[in-house]
């Protein structure tokens, strides 16, 4: 099980000292070997501002890196047109890197490649079986997501006829009777991209009405397949009960709680909830599977990572003391064997960084910070000379967002300001 995961020697807390002066690197440091144990401790003592900056620029040299790899080389030839491990993602980090630096370049390069992303998906979506849709088709990760992100991004563009354009094309999404229901391929998927453009465009932009139908069916669904003694929903992804967020209980639990639920929903959301917390695994770890003792995972999509974002959220909603303890459980999983021989944000170190800021931004703690700086500081220092040592995976489709650079480089720009940070296609 360790070979999954670096061991964890960093200190619990470091106290911030001020830059130390004499024979420096040009950035205020003394001259160290970068991967050295004296190179990571200077970064985990470095002022938190100073370390932000460092994280921001390096952010933008592996944007432009990730640009060029994804969409240089390929001469704008859109092959896979999602967030997940396609050119989508690239936009999505680049829209990002417009907010944090309002470089209208950025958002200009994102526009191009929304554009370029809807002409391929519109290619496949001819080219498959009308009864077997393009994986993840209606949701933020496939076709629903180059809609909304358009319609975001033409927004801020000030192009009114892309973003009627876009949501038009976003509101004749159709849902099939035989759609799963996960936050990946399903119904949980496109309720987000609802809510992603509610939140980015206006409320109201998608009718609650609209997806009031839908969750309808997913509570129903779920209500189906659960049970009122033990957990009230439960759902199936390929024959597995998944508990994690791609595919799971917890994905699914998170985009209920962004809902205008009925008490008895509430109810069974929280409930469901509760029966996750309470048959956890007994090193504080969650089963990717219902009923199964494999304590493997520490990933967003399965295991303690993802599934401690959506106790956060909890915690929010309901204001029970009982999610926020186990939140902290799962981060305390996550500090202990989270530091993934992958960097990428869905199985990888980047994604499990987000459990420390959104406890941070939850609570206010420092030691959550110190925690998502921590194991920033880690991918900073040593994540290039691990992957080119082969220690490190550096991802099946290496420049993507949610495997690859792409999803490091999101999350360095993110913490750049740590209480505004959200893990992409997860958190509004």
């Amino acid at each position: 099980m360790a070979d999954r995961y670096f061991k964890n020697n960093m200190p619990d807390f470091v106290d911030e000292t001020p830059a130390e002066t004499g024979v420096t690197d040009g950035e205020g440091e003394g001259v160290v070997a970068q991967g050295s144990e004296e190179s990571l401790m200077r970064l985990l003592s470095m002022p938190y501002h100073s370390f932000s900056e460092k994280l921001k620029r390096a952010a933008l040299d592996l944007k432009e890196t990730v640009v060029i790899e994804t969409w240089g080389f390929s001469r704008q030839d859109v092959q896979d047109f999602t967030v997940y491990t396609g050119t989508l993602g690239t936009a999505l980090l680049l829209f990002k890197s417009y907010q944090v630096t309002n470089n209208r370049n950025d958002l200009e390069l994102a526009f191009q490649i929304v554009k370029a992303c809807d002409a391929a998906s519109e290619r496949i979506l001819k080219t498959c079986d009308s009864a077997s849709p393009h994986p993840g088709d209606v949701t933020f990760f496939g076709r629903a997501g180059v809609y909304a992100l358009g319609a975001v991004i033409s927004k801020h563009m000030k192009d009114s006829k892309m973003l009627d354009y876009y949501l038009t094309k976003f509101k004749e999404i159709e849902l099939t009777k035989d759609l799963p229901d996960d936050l990946l391929f399903g119904r949980a998927g496109f309720l987000w991209a609802c809510l992603f453009l509610n939140k980015h465009i206006g409320e109201g932009t998608i009718p609650s009405a609209h997806m009031r139908v839908v969750a309808d069916e997913l509570i129903a669904k779920g209500r189906k397949m659960g049970s009122k003694d033990s957990c009230p929903l439960m759902y199936e992804f390929k024959g597995q009960k998944y508990w994690g967020t791609a595919h799971g209980l917890a994905g699914i639990m998170h985009v209920l709680m962004d809902l205008e639920l009925k008490p008895d929903e509430r109810e069974d959301v929280k409930a469901t909830l509760k029966y996750m917390v309470n048959n956890r695994l007994p090193s504080g770890n969650y089963p990717a599977v219902d009923k199964d003792d494999k304590d493997v995972l520490v990933h967003w999509c399965h295991g303690a990572p993802g599934i401690a974002l959506t106790l956060v959220k909890a915690a929010q909603v309901f204001g029970d003391k009982e999610f926020l303890e186990a939140a902290v459980d799962a981060a305390e999983v996550v500090w202990n064997r989270g530091l993934l021989k992958k960097v990428g944000i869905c199985h990888g170190i980047s994604g499990n960084t987000y459990v420390f800021l959104s406890l941070y931004q939850l609570t206010m703690k420092m030691e959550f910070l110190y925690r998502a700086k921590a194991f920033a500081a880690f991918l900073l220092d040593r994540a290039h000379k691990l992957i080119s040592s082969g220690e490190m995976h550096g991802g099946d489709t290496p420049y993507s967002l949610y495997e690859g650079l792409g999803g490091m480089a999101y999350l360095f720009l993110d913490m750049v300001e740590p209480t505004e940070a959200k893990f992409p296609g997860y958190e509004l």
